[in-house]
Formats: C-alpha cells, structure tokens, sequence
C-alpha cells in the first residue's frame, strides 16, 4: 500500500513538471546585429584653446575613424558603448572625454546619438576659456 502511495505522488509530481512551461532563455540571449558609424567629428566652439587637434571615438572599446562603421552582435541586454576624445596638441596638451551608451532593447529605428567633449585651456592668457567637439554616431539595427 506504501509503495502505491509513493508511485502516485512520483506520478503527480513528473505531470506537474511537465504542465509548468519552461520559460524560454532564447529571449535574453538572442543576438542583435547593431551597425555604429562615426557620422562626423566636428570642432563646434573654440574660444581660443588651440588650433591643432587629435580625436579620435571608440565604439564598445573599438577605436573607428569618422565616416567608418563597425557591426556588432549584442544581446538584447547589452548595450553600445560609445566613447569620444579630444585633445590639444601644442608644448602642454589639454584634453577631455565623454561617454554614452544606448541599450541594444532599445535600438527599434536608427538613432543619432551626439556627444559634447568640451576642452578647457589650462595655462596662459586664455586660461579658462573652452573649445567644444561634437562626435555624432549612427546607431541602427541590421
């Protein structure tokens, strides 16, 4: 009489197991081609900072030149790093960097993301005054 008891509850559980729907991980891993260019690269404000420059972006750690694209394959959880930078060039270089990210879930249409890198003068007469790059990136899904 045991033994029956302890074959029906082994029955019941293996029906309950089979009933309960395995939720489905193929949501959170599924990959999503993402294409990223560097649009352009432009020096929109400059309050007497300098006149010579190196810049250059990086695109989840991927250094890209302006007008190039890189594709990657992101899961629906990650996200794209983009990374933009400025610098200064004369005896005592100033530079700066900015960041953003956009969310590969939230990629539905083509986005323009723009980034500001504001550098500031550190010497001399113009000590203070600003110069302001704007890295503009295209991000869309393939």
């Amino acid at each position: 009489m045991r033994n029956k008891g302890i074959r029906i509850m082994v029955l019941l559980l293996l029906l309950f197991n089979m009933a309960i729907p395995v939720q489905s991980t193929s949501a959170a891993s599924k990959s999503i081609k993402v294409k990223v260019t560097l649009v352009s690269a432009e020096l929109t404000e400059n309050n007497h900072v300098g006149n010579e420059w190196y810049t250059t972006a990086y695109i989840n750690d991927k250094e890209i030149g302006e007008g190039s694209s890189v594709v990657l394959d992101l899961k629906s959880t990650e996200s794209v790093q983009l990374k933009a930078y400025a610098e200064e060039q004369d005896k005592i270089p100033e530079s700066a960097k900015a960041t953003a990210s956009v969310k590969a879930s939230a990629i539905t249409k083509t986005i323009s993301k723009a980034i500001e890198v504001t550098v500031v003068e550190n010497r001399g007469r113009y000590s203070g005054n600003t110069a302001t790059w704007t890295f503009t990136f295209k991000v869309q899904k393939q």
